[in-house]
């Protein structure tokens, strides 16, 4: 069977614009052991239409972040996480107020209030982890779309209650406490460790030394993993040899695996569209393919608008597929991106996270992104992690041609809410 594993992992680190401690926290606890909050998750019930409008504005968010890394990554193949990154910045957002929550909403495009947006995330995940059910997966254990979050807060310091309830009713992440200051190290390894856990092994030490200290105050983790195999599957003697048209015209060779099946299909003015299926016809991926001269004209164009717009096209007709086999990765700092959209005072000492800890002492010093995409006949591997780093201050009798042989955008998506998971690009196979 073919299947398609992906992982994405989300850090944020704060710390202190001083070293000043607010003041002790009134649990002593060893380190990794939760705290604080006593609120367990909840199960909020949440319109349609508020769904929908998070899931837009989700969408949005991924495809204006796109552009900006296009660009950035110009020439380049490109694979990121935007629900993940949606996701650790919502947690940061729950301490947002002022002109620096007013940025982020805009730049992160959560239009819903916060008293709404937290549960609206918690109602996705919580839909979410209903997938799959009696699907397979890449292992023979069955699918897998699992989300995990916890939070790692310094010992002898302490965070508003208000804050870590809704991480505790909306994330289900309960405070653990670390010391930061005293044994750096230690911290480090046990959250690694955990992210190892959540991961089944495939991010190995995250956080690497020195990024942890004396002014770390707070780390919030997110953890997706996601394993699913293919409904229809590609042959592996079916897979050939074959040219792929690199964006400044030259060409190398690589395996394109092929099959004809039915797939959601559509075409417009300089594109071609397919959405391939995972096992429960729950999930998918939808590959956008520019004609061949034209994939900057049709990149610069696209955005959530534009991506919802080619989905809703899409109806089942015969398709002769051709794929590359792709393996890369991508590592790049947000920093300059989410500035770009509109949050500039986060990363700045005009940052107000005073719904954290109740004082302006933190603000975001790097966003840092890295993600790991590889595709064949047997499946599909992914990784991604974000750090957040917070210092102090119809049916044709003939099959249509789809042959993905110059570069594309692809997507992972859940079909009923279309909540974008992933978002990537490849113009060059065998980089």
């Amino acid at each position: 069977m073919k299947r398609m594993a992906m992982i994405t992992l989300v850090i944020a680190v704060l710390a202190m614009t001083s070293c000043g401690v607010v003041e002790e926290m009134n649990n002593r606890r060893s380190p990794g052991v939760a705290v604080a909050s006593e609120k367990e998750r909840v199960s909020p019930t949440v319109s349609s239409g508020t769904m929908v409008e998070l899931v837009e504005g989700n969408s949005a968010f991924a495809f204006d972040l796109y552009q900006l890394l296009a660009e950035e990554q110009a020439g380049r193949n490109l694979f990121y996480s935007p629900y993940s990154i949606s996701l650790a910045l919502a947690m940061t957002y729950a301490g947002a107020r002022g002109e620096t929550e007013e940025q982020m909403a805009d730049a992160l495009r959560f239009a819903l209030p916060q008293n709404e947006l937290h549960p609206a995330l918690n109602a996705l995940d919580q839909e979410l982890a209903q997938r799959g059910e009696g699907a397979e997966g890449k292992d023979g254990e069955g699918f897998r779309l699992n989300i995990a979050n916890a939070i790692w807060g310094q010992k002898d310091y302490t965070f508003r209650d208000a804050f870590l309830d809704v991480l505790a009713e909306n994330y289900g992440a309960g405070l653990r406490v670390l010391d930061f200051a005293a044994a750096p190290e230690e911290a480090r390894t046990m959250i690694n460790d955990w992210v190892s856990d959540e991961t089944e092994g495939k991010i190995e030490n995250l956080i690497p030394r020195q990024a942890l200290g004396p002014l770390t105050r707070l780390v919030l983790t997110n953890a997706i993993y996601f394993n699913a195999a293919w409904a229809n599957t590609f042959e592996e003697a079916a897979t050939q040899e074959a040219p792929f048209a690199r964006l400044d015209g030259s060409e190398v060779t690589v395996p394109l695996m092929r099959q004809t099946e039915s797939f959601g299909y559509a075409e417009g003015d300089g594109y071609q569209a397919v959405e391939l299926p995972y096992d429960g016809r729950e999930m998918s991926m939808v590959i956008l393919l520019p004609d061949r001269e034209r994939f900057e004209t049709f990149e610069n164009a696209l955005d959530g608008q534009e991506v919802q717009r080619i989905i809703e096209d899409l109806t089942y007709r015969q398709v002769a597929l051709s794929m590359p086999r792709f393996e890369f990765d991508s590592a790049f700092s947000l920093n300059e991106a989410l500035r770009e959209l509109g949050m500039p005072d986060a990363f700045s000492a005009a940052a107000d996270f005073s719904g954290m800890t109740g004082g302006k002492d933190l603000f975001i010093s790097d966003v840092l992104h890295k993600a790991f995409v590889s595709v064949d006949e047997e499946g599909t591997e992914a990784a991604a992690a974000t750090a957040v780093i917070m210092a102090e201050s119809a049916m044709p009798t003939e099959p249509v041609e789809f042959t993905a042989d110059h570069p594309f955008v692809f997507l992972i998506r859940d079909v009923k809410t279309g909540a974008v998971l992933f978002v990537g690009r490849v113009v060059d196979p065998s980089a």
